[in-house]
């Protein structure tokens, strides 16, 4: 895939694989500022619309890990056309759905159409690329990963409030008709492999360990956790899953993720650093649109204006990590962007409502650049040691811990937030006792303030609520900087990319 002809049109194909990646990122996140709009058309519940969110993250997870065989069977131009195509017409019937089960089936078939697209946009860059390319490659891909999930939010806001959710679907019929055509004239085409066969066994346990694990995090909130049987029952066939899965892989004669690629040092601490980059940026997202708005007063479309500016920080780090990639060691720019992203997220741990606009533009900015200088130079040193034989399995297997990071990530701090805020008001509530004097006098502030009164016990409840959030949020903010230094020892343990 490197000669002359993809040479000619390799600008063609880069921006075609980048509306693609951009087309499936943004999908993960845009329709949360939705979902209060969806609530009431499709006429569900708070705990029923959630599942638009969870279905899509769930089939993409299962159908992530087996890409490379699947581009391997079918050939890699025909697979990512038929993704395409399905991903496309998914997306207009999600937007037009009429009741919560169509949306969910819709949006089941959407992730699954989806979840080949990145881990195959990933490996058509690494192979029309030259090596001395690659970081520049890397930074242009790696802008619509990091840049899409950040501004989704914004965009989805938008289009809701100028039109209605439902274009956050149909958003995607131009771009992906223009993806489409473009890779159907220029993407070389790869001859399929017949002889192959599926490895059902291997598939089905990953995918019940996935599926598991995903509806554990999700659901386990709303059922108290392990005080459900279901929750329980999730968390068993999760780990049974991953167990079978792990023996059958190494046993199998030809299991579909191959298990020598994992001996490679750089790709398996890749995974792992993907897996904590992926918990950080969807948790960090998720936690900051309702800080922004509920606490901060921002209106929805302001709030995803003032979260923006991470994704310039991601876009100017990509740059200057594709530059100079090829001079500077790689583990370099990665530790200086691990502790950028660690000092901001501890920075944000001293956050108040009122914290002034230039110092959160300023805090977005050097965090996405943190996140850019992890991401570009992980997705060449990923790569630099292993055998290109196992790249579009490596893409896959990449692409499930940037997903699984992801749902732990935003399940971990939803419980800390829920937890911390609960524990708090406890403490607080606990002052304002009607045998606390500051609250009582003939003062109009203690009058208001009187929890003998109905009034009085509504307005400190009131208050106490939204000082028990904030303080739910800075410790939020305080565990994700502790879950990101560790990734420090992973970037040790990875081989320098000689240029």
């Amino acid at each position: 895939m490197s000669g002359g002809g993809v040479a000619r049109h390799r600008g063609v194909i880069t921006v075609c694989v980048m509306v693609a990646t951009l087309m499936q990122v943004l999908d993960s996140t845009i329709a949360n500022v939705a979902l209060p709009y969806m609530q009431s058309s499709l006429n569900s519940t708070l705990d029923q619309i959630t599942w638009v969110l969870t279905s899509y993250v769930v089939a993409s997870a299962i159908m992530t890990a087996p890409v490379g065989w699947l581009a391997a069977r079918f050939g890699r131009k025909r697979l990512f056309l038929i993704c395409l195509v399905g991903f496309t017409l998914t997306s207009m019937l999600c937007g037009a759905a009429q009741t919560l089960t169509q949306m969910v089936v819709f949006r089941v078939a959407q992730g699954a159409f989806g979840a080949a697209l990145v881990p195959l946009c990933q490996a058509i860059m690494l192979d029309i690329y030259p090596v001395e390319k690659r970081p520049q490659a890397m930074a242009i891909w790696g802008l619509g990963v990091m840049v899409g999930p950040i501004s989704g939010p914004t965009l989805g806001g938008w289009l809701t409030e100028a039109y209605n959710w439902r274009w956050v679907f149909y958003v995607n019929l131009p771009f992906g008709v223009l993806a489409v055509t473009g890779l159907a004239l220029f993407l070389p085409k790869t001859e399929p492999n017949r002889a192959l066969r599926f490895d059902w066994t291997g598939f089905a346990v990953l995918g019940m360990a996935i599926g598991c694990l995903q509806l554990m995090l999700d659901r386990g909130q709303e059922l108290d956790w392990f005080n459900s049987t279901e929750i329980v029952a999730e968390l068993v066939l999760a780990v049974l899953g991953t167990y079978l899965f792990t023996i059958h892989m190494l046993t199998a004669e030809r299991p579909f993720l191959p298990p020598a690629m994992f001996r490679d040092r750089n790709l398996t601490s890749a995974m792992l650093i993907m897996g904590t980059t992926g918990m950080v940026l969807m948790a960090s997202s998720a936690l900051l649109a309702p800080y922004l708005q509920n606490l901060a007063g921002y209106p929805v479309e302001t709030a995803g204006i003032v979260m923006a500016p991470r994704g310039l920080g991601t876009m100017m780090a990509m740059i200057l990590a594709g530059k100079y990639g090829g001079r500077v060691d790689q583990r370099l720019f990665m530790t200086v962007g691990v502790l950028v992203l660690a000092g901001t997220l501890y920075s944000m741990s001293g956050w108040t409502p009122d914290v002034s606009r230039e110092r959160l533009l300023g805090t977005f900015i050097l965090q996405g650049f943190g996140m850019g200088w992890i991401f570009n130079p992980l997705s060449v040193i990923a790569y630099a040691t292993l055998s290109p034989q196992y790249r579009a399995d490596a893409a896959g297997v990449l692409a499930l811990g940037r997903n699984i990071g992801a749902a732990v990530g935003i399940s971990i701090t939803s419980i800390a937030l829920t937890r911390n805020a609960q524990t708090v008001h406890e403490v607080l509530s606990a002052v304002a006792s009607p045998f606390n004097r500051l609250l009582h006098g003939a003062t109009p502030l203690a009058h208001a303030l009187d929890p003998m009164t109905t009034q009085g016990a509504a307005v400190l409840d009131q208050m106490i609520n939204r000082q028990a959030l904030i303080v739910a949020y800075n410790n939020d903010f305080l565990l994700m900087t502790w879950v990101t230094l560790p990734t420090l020892i992973l970037l040790a343990m990875m081989r320098r990319v000689r240029r």
